[in-house]
């Protein structure tokens, strides 16, 4: 497993990454979003990509903001390879990267009922849930963890 930042060349293999989430994890109107974060975005939030065997299998980034806080973003795993730990690799790794920054004393994000229990093991707390905040059944989970 080889965990490095994006580069612009990886944005196929993210977007495939994605549509392989879609509909449980992600609703298809999100993928214009995704896009145009891949393009305009991702260089500036520390978005790292983990690749096996030469091959993208999960991608995700930490986005710093001057309040103290940095948030989660974009982050997801090739479907057929839940559960056996990339996306634990992948929060932590983003969590370490929080850590090390005397800026960032808390670390936020928005997720779907589908996932709150594993972020939920990582230490974060549910801050708001809006209903079908994210799409048509995907709930928008709003949760920090304090550094």
């Amino acid at each position: 497993m080889n965990l490095r930042l994006y580069r612009p060349a990886d944005a196929s293999a993210c977007l495939s990454i994605f549509d392989s989430n879609v509909p449980t994890y992600f609703a298809p109107e999100e993928r214009s979003d995704f896009e145009r974060f891949l393009r305009e975005q991702a260089m500036d939030c520390a978005f790292q990509v983990i690749e096996r065997d030469h091959r993208i299998v999960a991608c995700g980034g930490l986005s710093r903001r001057g309040d103290g806080s940095a948030g989660f973003c974009w982050g997801m795993v090739a479907r057929a390879l839940h559960p056996p730990g990339l996306g634990r690799e992948q929060a932590l790794a983003r969590l370490r990267q929080a850590e090390v920054d005397p800026s960032i004393n808390r670390v936020t994000l928005s997720t779907s009922q589908h996932t709150q229990g594993f972020y939920s093991g990582l230490g974060f707390q549910v801050t708001r849930v809006v209903r079908d905040g994210h799409g048509a059944g995907i709930d928008a989970v709003e949760m920090e963890r304090e550094l």
